[in-house]
């Protein structure tokens, strides 16, 4: 049988002992190595691979010993409880062997998990699974998990308090992120939130996503952005000491630029310009990027696009000889002067 959506995600929290087995397959490894995790661990407990209780099994060595499968799923161990032999990497060049394995499996074998990258609709296994009466099939595609899945991961790490806002901000997050980043987040959160009572707010979830490469540039565009032109000559010195050079800074001067006239000039007013960025602004730098394009308005940030450009062309010209930081630390204190008139 083929399972989707929601099903799917519902069984991966809580599978079924009783079924023959299960395929998970994708073109992405990472998803598919997260939903085995999180499904072997359902069946067997944190203890099933210590109690000896998975048997696991590549997919070449399979392939050249077609009876390690049905060896494994009949196996029984020293302790109590449910079995899974797990095959991974696997191909279409097992289906014979799997295909003996489903047939001779009986109620109280070893529950068979297949993990393999992606699959054609016309492949053996897939049809094996997916026209079998007590196994399942799933196929895992580039979607963001849903604000369910964001919700359940977050309760088996103990956090169950989560400000709607912050929600709304982790689910903005798992679009941007790999789901092995995503995951790692979520745990990262639930850490820093351990014996906090509160619920996790939007400052949390920023303080805890991965830092971009642009966020050591954020400070000063942000200086600039709100006129507050004498902290300028510090912090640029210390983007001079990391290595940040001139070009760098005014592309990315010219970039949060270009977001806020976006933003100001947008007919819906800038919280709405903001909210239709791509990729997506959240937490509180959304915040605060509505303040200033609101601060600035079309016209003043037409004026600083100005500046900027003529700025890089000189940075660009060949002739060009006086001290590319000093053009542009002059040119952030005019835009800076720019938003305090």
């Amino acid at each position: 049988m083929k399972l989707t959506g929601r099903d799917a995600n519902r069984y991966f929290t809580k599978p079924d002992p009783a079924r023959t087995g299960l395929l998970i397959y994708s073109a992405d490894a990472m998803r598919v190595a997260l939903k085995r995790q999180e499904v072997i661990e359902a069946l067997l407990g944190p203890n099933g691979e210590e109690e000896m209780r998975l048997s696991r099994i590549p997919g070449a060595e399979l392939r050249k010993d077609p009876a390690m499968l049905l060896d494994a799923i009949k196996a029984i161990s020293f302790f109590p409880g449910p079995r899974v032999a797990f095959v991974e990497d696997a191909t279409d060049a097992i289906a014979p062997a799997v295909v003996n394995a489903l047939q001779d499996w009986t109620a109280g074998d070893a529950q068979v998990i297949i993990t393999a990258g992606q699959l054609k609709a016309t492949s053996k296994l897939r049809k094996l699974f997916e026209n079998h009466s007590n196994a399942y099939a799933v196929g895992l595609y580039d979607d963001p998990p849903s604000r369910e899945e964001i919700e359940a991961e977050l309760a088996r790490s103990g956090l169950t308090q989560i400000d709607p806002q912050a929600m709304t901000d982790l689910t903005t997050l798992s679009r941007e992120l790999s789901p092995g980043d995503f995951r790692q987040t979520l745990e990262k959160l639930s850490l820093y939130k351990l014996n906090d009572p509160s619920p996790a707010n939007s400052e949390d979830v920023t303080a805890c996503a991965p830092a971009t490469t642009d966020a050591a540039l954020d400070d000063i565009l942000n200086i600039v952005a709100e006129a507050r032109s004498g902290e300028i000559g510090p912090i640029l010195n210390k983007l001079k000491a990391q290595g940040i050079n001139a070009v760098s800074l005014c592309i990315s001067a010219t970039r949060h630029f270009r977001t806020l006239y976006a933003a100001a000039a947008d007919p819906g007013g800038a919280a709405q310009g903001v909210a239709r960025m791509r990729p997506p602004i959240y937490g509180p730098r959304r915040d605060r990027m509505i303040r200033q394009a609101q601060g600035w308005g079309p016209a003043k940030l037409e004026t600083a696009l100005t500046i900027l450009t003529d700025t890089d062309l000189k940075l660009r010209s060949a002739g060009q000889r006086a001290p590319a930081m000093a053009l542009v630390e002059r040119m952030l204190i005019r835009l800076a002067m720019l938003a305090g008139r």
